[in-house]
């Protein structure tokens, strides 16, 4: 009798995310002139004519993977879903045009439920200027999923992509770094207080920001149309969703070249820090691998570093280095170690 012969499995979190969007991709061929860039950056660009690109994005949120609705407002998730799609556009140095939205939901949500999430949708669309012009509804067995699609635009010679920083070029980062990630921190340990006394009122006094920064991001427009006066052009720019340490891995890695970057020049905010003495939290692990920032990680030739210098917004982490150099933190004590991305692990 012949053995029946068994077709090989390979788990998906061998992989890993994006071991598996990089599986994918060398499956795919673009087939038409117009798709100028697809899978592999913040955007892909579309051709609409010699002078102006469109950008398309599209992300998806899942109930129990990348929320809690026990401690996050409908409004709060609809709003965030927005300006996380906002800010892949921004990385690439565009504005966001569009927005379609597509839910899945399961029997235990109300119509008054779903009008609370589209107040923070429309809120989100309000303050980005973007337009909800279309997206679709369907049932889920269970919980609730969002996907968001964005279109923006920017002039050719505008875009800015992963693949493009050069050797010796400064790296940037907006804003502040672990924030996001120490608010999550601080909401999950509350829910389990919760769980385990519902009489226990949430110890949240003065925690504002790193709550925000959680719940509601904001994509960094601001800084693009700063780059617009400024006349700046990044060399390279990620947002950071996955943390610093993987999203200078992936400019690194597109790129071909390795970065060094200083301990001491990282950008934390005091309330952050206080947050993460009370929960004993490493600042260096919550800076590097936290994610959801949304802030965004970009490289400037030195000629440009005049224009950028003297803005509270912006901080100058490190530069680019050799490849063979590798990917590196200089320490505040001054040792080099290298950079390993363990930001978020989906699979």
């Amino acid at each position: 009798m012949q053995k029946k012969e068994f077709m090989q499995r390979t788990e998906i979190g061998k992989l890993g995310e994006f071991g598996l969007i990089n599986h994918i991709k060398s499956k795919i061929k673009l087939q038409n002139a117009s798709s100028e860039l697809g899978i592999g950056d913040d955007a892909a660009v579309i051709s609409i004519d010699a002078s102006e690109k469109l950008l398309l994005s599209t992300d998806m949120m899942v109930e129990g993977i990348h929320f809690d609705l026990a401690y996050t407002p409908l409004s709060h998730l609809g709003y965030k879903a927005v300006a996380t799609n906002v800010s892949d556009i921004a990385a690439m140095n565009g504005i966001a045009k569009q927005i379609t939205v597509c839910l899945a939901l399961s029997n235990r949500f109300s119509v008054e439920a779903i009008d609370e999430l589209y107040d923070g949708i429309l809120a989100a669309c309000e303050a980005y200027k973007v337009d909800l012009v279309g997206g679709d509804t369907t049932a889920s067995p269970k919980g609730l999923i969002i996907s968001i699609t964005v279109t923006g635009v920017a002039p050719s010679e505008k875009i800015v992509k992963r693949s493009t920083a050069k050797k010796g070029d400064i790296i940037c980062v907006t804003g502040d770094l672990g924030a996001a990630y120490v608010g999550l921190q601080l909401l999950r340990r509350e829910k389990e207080v919760y769980m385990a006394d519902p009489t226990m009122q949430p110890q949240l006094t003065d925690k504002d920001y790193v709550v925000g920064r959680q719940l509601k991001p904001t994509a960094r427009l601001d800084i693009v149309h700063e780059f617009d006066e400024k006349k700046l052009i990044p060399t390279s720019m990620i947002d950071i969703s996955d943390g610093l340490a993987s999203e200078l891995m992936h400019i690194c890695s597109q790129s071909q070249l390795g970065a060094h970057i200083f301990e001491d020049k990282l950008p934390l905010d005091n309330r952050t820090l206080e947050t993460i003495s009370e929960l004993n939290l490493s600042s260096s692990a919550c800076m590097l691998n936290g994610g959801e920032d949304y802030e965004l990680l970009f490289t400037v030739s030195q000629v440009d570093y005049e224009k950028i210098k003297n803005n509270p917004e912006i901080s100058t982490i490190g530069y680019m280095v050799e490849k063979e150099k590798g990917v590196n933190l200089v320490t505040l004590n001054g040792n080099t170690v290298p950079i390993e991305a363990q930001g978020w692990v989906h699979f």
